[in-house]
C-alpha cells in the first residue's frame, strides 16, 4: 500500500488539501467496491495536531505529527496562498523533514505555489519545475538555480513533481494516480470529478503583462515604449537609438531583468493585444493582425500558436464573444 502524507501547512488552501485527499480516496472506494484491496493510505501530517487556516475560519486536524511518521512514500505539499517569502518562513519547520524523507526514498509533489516551499528545501537545485505563469518571474528571482518550464502543466524530475497554477494540481493528482494505480483508475477518477485529462500546457491561460519589478530604468523605458507603440513596426536598432544606448548593451540588460529578448517581448505584447481583440471585439483575425503591424498571416499564426498553444481561430472559438453567445443559446 502506498503511504501518502498530505502536509497541513500554514496558509494552505482548503480546496487543494481536501480535493487531493478525496481523489486518492475515490480510487480506494472503487477498488473496495470491486472486492479488491485499496492501494493508498492517506494521512494529514502536521507540526501540531490542530492548525487554523484562512485567518481562523477553518480548523484542520492532523492524523499524525511529523515526528510520528517514520516512513512515507509520497509527500503532498498543498497549494499555498499569500506572500511567498512569508509563506516559506512560516512553514520552515517542514523543510528538513521533507528533505530527510526524500533522501530516504519518499517522493514529493508540490501543488501550484507549494513549489516555493519545495524549492526552499534545495531539492530542486539544478532540476526542472513548473510554476503558475503569473509567479514565474518572482520564483526565478528567489530560486535562480532552478530551471522553470514556463508553459508546462506538470513536471516529473526524479521523484519531485510540480504543477502549474491553481486547479491544474488536479491534473498532477491524476498523473500520480495513473503512475501508482494504473490508467484505468486515472480515467475513472477524471470522469467522476469531470477533470480534463488532456490538459498539457498553461499557454492558453497566460496573460502577458511584462516583468517590471526591476531597477533598470532604461529597460523600463524600452518596455513602456514597446507597450505604447505595438501597433507600429518596432526595430531593436531604432529602440536603442531612441534611448541613446548601444544595441548589444540594451539587449543584454533587457534579457537580464525580463528573461525575454527584446524581439520576444515585442512579439508577446503584439500577441496579447490580438488576444484581447479576439476576446472583446468581433473583428476578424486578419484585421486584428494588421492592427499590430503583422502582414504575413502564416508567420503571425505560427507566432501566435507558439505563444498561446492555440491557433488564432482556436483561441477565438474558446474565448471570443461568440463562444458565450453559443452557450446561452443552447
Amino acid at each position: 500500500m502506498k503511504h501518502i502524507s498530505i502536509l497541513v501547512l500554514d496558509n494552505i488552501t482548503l480546496t487543494s488539501l481536501d480535493s487531493t485527499r478525496q481523489l486518492f480516496l475515490k480510487v480506494n472506494d472503487f477498488l473496495i467496491n470491486k472486492g479488491e484491496k485499496p492501494v493508498f493510505k492517506i494521512e494529514l501530517v502536521g507540526r501540531t495536531k490542530e492548525t487554523w487556516i484562512h485567518d481562523g475560519l477553518y480548523l484542520i486536524r492532523a492524523d499524525r505529527l511529523l515526528s510520528e511518521v517514520v516512513e512515507t512514500d509520497l509527500i503532498i505539499i498543498p497549494q499555498l496562498c499569500g506572500s511567498f517569502p512569508r509563506l516559506v518562513k512560516q512553514n520552515a519547520g517542514f523543510l528538513s523533514w521533507i528533505t530527510e524523507k526524500y533522501n530516504n526514498g519518499a517522493e514529493v509533489a508540490s501543488l501550484c505555489a507549494g513549489v516555493f516551499l519545495l524549492a526552499s528545501t534545495g531539492l530542486l537545485k539544478g532540476r526542472s519545475c513548473v510554476v503558475h505563469w503569473a509567479s514565474v518571474h518572482e520564483f526565478r528571482k528567489m530560486f535562480p538555480d532552478v530551471q522553470v518550464e514556463e508553459s508546462h502543466i506538470i513536471t516529473d524530475d526524479r521523484g519531485l513533481y510540480t504543477c502549474g497554477g491553481n486547479y491544474s494540481y488536479l491534473n498532477l493528482i491524476l498523473y500520480l494516480i495513473e503512475k501508482f494505480a494504473g490508467r484505468e483508475m486515472c480515467v475513472f477518477v477524471s470522469k467522476m470529478f469531470e477533470i480534463d485529462i488532456e490538459r498539457k500546457t498553461q499557454a492558453p491561460f497566460m496573460i502577458f503583462s511584462g516583468q517590471k519589478d526591476h531597477a533598470d530604468k532604461m529597460v523600463r523605458q524600452a518596455q513602456e515604449f514597446i507597450e505604447k507603440n505595438y501597433q507600429n513596426k518596432i526595430t531593436i536598432e531604432s529602440l536603442a537609438s531612441s534611448l541613446l544606448v548601444g544595441r548589444r548593451n540594451l539587449e543584454r540588460r533587457f534579457r537580464k531583468v525580463t528573461s525575454n529578448t527584446i524581439f520576444e517581448y515585442i512579439q508577446r505584447v503584439k500577441v496579447e493585444a490580438v488576444k484581447k481583440g479576439l476576446e472583446t471585439t468581433r473583428k476578424s483575425i486578419v484585421e486584428l493582425m494588421m492592427d499590430v503591424d503583422y502582414l504575413d498571416i502564416k508567420s503571425f499564426r505560427d507566432i501566435f500558436k507558439k505563444i498561446t498553444g492555440l491557433s488564432p481561430a482556436e483561441y477565438k472559438k474558446r474565448y471570443g464573444m461568440e463562444s458565450s453567445t453559443l452557450i446561452l443559446s443552447q
